[in-house]
């Protein structure tokens, strides 16, 4: 590390045998994160990586980029938002490297796709599918607990410990009323269904998932039809469970049939019933934490593996509603005083006047 004046200061790494198209990153995107993250300056140049900044800075970026190229030496893929998650990981652990999470890749054949967790609770969520008959993952948008329940149970399917695959999910609309839906009733229900068929498209070619679908070795249905099915030999995931009402919840979880798996997910923020206090996820929350074989799993926005923004929204919604339920808990004493209902002032009094009165002249 060198000094070039008294407060700036260059490190040089050595990226030999790094992938530098991975490294640098579409348009040099990585790097730019990089920058971003730390207020630093970041040059790729020959088989080496400058930095340059205030040297606090570069003390808290130089482990970060180290990182990064090894997992560029290693052709592991990551992108910009993995280069700011790591950056939060790294912060969070003093320093120190995220755990490593080898052990958990899903190799998905067909696709040369390698899925891996990018985070510390992902690698956590994966262990518990690994090791649990019935996991819930709960946590909001762009944590990925679908997209590793899909994973997991393709893996499963692949490696033949399970017979089928069967994903559910409540038709619930989003706040809206779509109205009359044409076609059959498998038409009707598909556009609720679609995020279960794009990240089984994502993990299978396209043909191996049709056949699948006519074999019925990998189905998917809304919720309503598993109502008097025993569900054998099955890694079963119920999606959005939050929009599930308390009696599918437990229709739903008392299907498991034998040499299965279960997998709910669902995010208690994004409840769209009509009384969100009917939510079947809140109620296994307090009924069924501490069964033995049932394992709960919190995801929140340092999981998030979607455009960073959808981080920094996460966390704005969730300061707002903070913010709500303060403003609902300090209750009517906190008003302005003068207010209906607030302050010591009472009421304005109201004068009831006998029909007729007051339209003639008072009598003398």
């Amino acid at each position: 590390m060198t000094q070039t004046d008294r407060t700036m200061v260059e490190h040089r790494l050595d990226a030999e045998g790094a992938d530098q198209l991975l490294l640098a990153g579409v348009n040099d995107s990585h790097m730019q994160e990089l920058a971003r993250i730390y207020g630093i300056r970041v040059i790729l140049r020959g088989d080496q990586l400058i930095l340059s900044g205030e040297l606090e800075r570069l003390e808290r970026a130089v482990p970060v980029t180290q990182h990064l190229i090894e997992l560029a030496r290693l052709r592991a893929p990551f992108n910009a938002t993995d280069v700011a998650r790591l950056s939060e990981e790294f912060a969070r652990d003093g320093g120190g490297p995220p755990p490593e999470h080898d052990e958990l890749r899903i190799a998905l054949p067909g696709t040369r796709k390698v899925v891996v967790p990018r985070s510390r609770g992902q690698g956590g969520y994966l262990e518990s599918i690994r090791d649990h008959d019935i996991v819930v993952g709960i946590g909001p948008a762009g944590t990925g607990k679908t997209y590793l329940a899909v994973a997991a149970a393709v893996n499963a399917l692949y490696r033949k410990r399970v017979k089928r695959i069967i994903l559910a999910r409540p038709a619930v609309e989003a706040g809206e009323n779509l109205g009359f839906l044409p076609g059959d009733l498998q038409e009707k229900v598909d556009p609720y269904l679609r995020p279960l068929y794009d990240a089984l498209e994502d993990m299978m070619p396209a043909d191996r998932v049709q056949r699948a679908l006519e074999e019925r070795t990998i189905e998917i249905a809304p919720l309503a039809y598993m109502r008097g099915r025993t569900l054998s030999d099955a890694f079963v995931i119920l999606d959005e469970s939050q929009n599930a009402t308390s009696a599918q919840m437990k229709m739903f979880l008392t299907r498991l049939g034998l040499n299965s798996q279960v997998v709910i997910t669902g995010d208690k923020t994004q409840i769209d019933l009509q009384r969100p206090s009917d939510s079947g996820l809140l109620q296994i929350e307090r009924v069924l934490s501490g069964i033995d074989g049932i394992e709960f799993v919190y995801l929140d926005e340092t999981d998030v593996v979607r455009h960073r923004l959808v981080k920094d929204i996460i966390r704005a919604y969730a300061l707002a509603d903070a913010e709500d339920e303060a403003a609902e808990a300090s209750g009517p004493g906190d008003r302005i005083p003068g207010e209906l209902g607030g302050g010591d002032e009472s009421p304005p009094s109201v004068e009831l006047v006998p029909p007729g009165a007051g339209s003639g002249e008072e009598s003398g």
